[in-house]
């Protein structure tokens, strides 16, 4: 195993960081760590010099070192992943972008973190640098924002409060979105496109969505849960309607992974679902079976490549998005509940909530904190192409409680 040893100039580069979400991840570790390099040894880095040149001059940093890499120039990525023990991704879609720069990292060692819900991206990932990365050392970890760190993190905050509590995991929690604020970038939306257009052109690649434990170890022992419903669902422990939830799909598929990863201990059965919450009585059903009519017609219109061109040109592009203020004003709750099996009758609920909008403000702060937790508190131990809570565990949440605004509390315990 090829463990980083610490000589590395830096301890955190941010790729991407003239683009909409690499600004926001700048702007926060400036802000928290500044350029004392005590607290943190980081640098910005991208393939156009001028942009990153503006955005130090925009954010006041210029002391944070600047270093270029083109994302299809593997030896350019190789140089700039060799000046550092961990590599903070924002460029996406990262289908298009980001491969070399998996692989590079794998090769080398060096841990990585990015913001992808891409899937089909993440399962060629695992499928080819897993491996590598267990032989390096390296810490492979995707989904290092609201896709999926609430979803991820506080399902193994959950198990580890019910271990507490009760000496047992619990065999089925449920995650529900239960209130957020916030808006949407064109980097997002333009990675969802992508996804869509390889689909089109590649049918194997509908398989892989469709299958409820795409991002699980070959071979591994699948459990009780299908795809997600567009169906209302009445979540009888919280008294609401729920409709879907736009992230279940990414979100399910990585916890379901980390339960694997880590050797299923919450058993074989372990079930796992995401819905959103919508309200009580008729008026809660009636608008969770909305939601469901919504997102099944978007999903549909959106598989026609006439439909995707032209939501390409009326949706925001990327490098477009939120306000500073809009960000600033945004917010997340999320409710999450564990029972035991019908004849213990155990239940545990927790909440996890967030300070800024969920997919920017709050996203930026999360993968921040998962790359300097990687770098520092979680550098060293089993590499691979590997989830948030298996990577970094209860690390990171003590990371993002006290830096970023999250906050993990149990509701009920009996």
């Amino acid at each position: 195993m090829i463990e980083n040893d610490g000589a590395a100039e830096f301890e955190v580069v941010v790729w991407g960081a003239s683009g909409f979400t690499g600004k926001i991840v700048v702007s926060y570790l400036l802000e928290t760590y500044g350029c004392d390099p005590e607290k943190l040894r980081w640098a910005i880095a991208g393939r156009d010099e001028t942009k990153l040149k503006s955005v130090q001059r925009e954010l006041g940093a210029e002391a944070v070192p600047l270093l270029l890499a083109d994302s299809r120039d593997r030896s350019a990525l190789d140089q700039l992943v060799s000046q550092t023990d961990v590599i903070l991704s924002t460029v996406g879609p990262y289908a298009l972008y980001g491969s070399e720069l998996v692989a590079a990292c794998a090769e080398a060692g060096v841990h990585y973190c990015d913001l992808t819900g891409e899937v089909q991206w993440m399962r060629l990932m695992i499928d080819a640098h897993h491996e590598t990365a267990q032989q390096s050392g390296a810490k492979i970890v995707h989904t290092c924002g609201f896709d999926s760190i609430p979803s991820d993190m506080g399902v193994f905050y959950l198990q580890q409060q019910s271990m507490a509590a009760f000496n047992q995991y619990m065999p089925t929690v449920r995650y529900r979105l239960a209130a957020a604020a916030g808006g949407v970038s064109g980097g997002t939306i333009a990675s969802m496109l992508n996804m869509m257009d390889e689909v089109a052109q590649d049918s194997s690649i509908a398989e892989v969505l469709s299958d409820p434990y795409a991002l699980n170890p070959v071979n591994t022992v699948t459990g009780r849960d299908t795809n997600e419903s567009a169906a209302p669902i009445y979540d009888e422990v919280l008294g609401q309607w729920a409709g879907p939830f736009v992230m279940a799909a990414i979100n399910t598929r990585v916890v379901r992974r980390s339960h694997a990863l880590a050797g299923m201990p919450y058993g074989p059965g372990f079930s796992y679902g995401e819905a959103s919450l919508v309200g009580e009585g008729v008026r809660g059903y009636l608008k969770a079976l909305m939601a469901g009519i919504t997102t099944g017609l978007g999903t549909a219109l959106a598989a026609l490549p006439p439909i995707r061109k032209l939501l390409a040109r009326l949706l925001p592009k990327p490098g477009e998005g939120p306000s500073p203020e809009k960000q600033a004003a945004g917010f997340f709750e999320v409710r999450l509940h564990g029972t035991s099996d019908e004849g213990d009758q155990r239940q545990i609920q927790v909440r996890v909530t967030g300070d800024r909008d969920p997919g920017y403000g709050g996203t930026a702060k999360m993968i921040a904190e998962s790359a300097v937790c990687l770098a520092k508190e979680a550098k060293f131990g089993p590499g691979g192409v590997l989830t948030p809570s298996v990577a970094m565990g209860d690390l990171l949440i003590q990371r993002l409680v006290a830096n970023a605004g999250l906050s993990f509390e149990v509701v009920k315990a009996d």
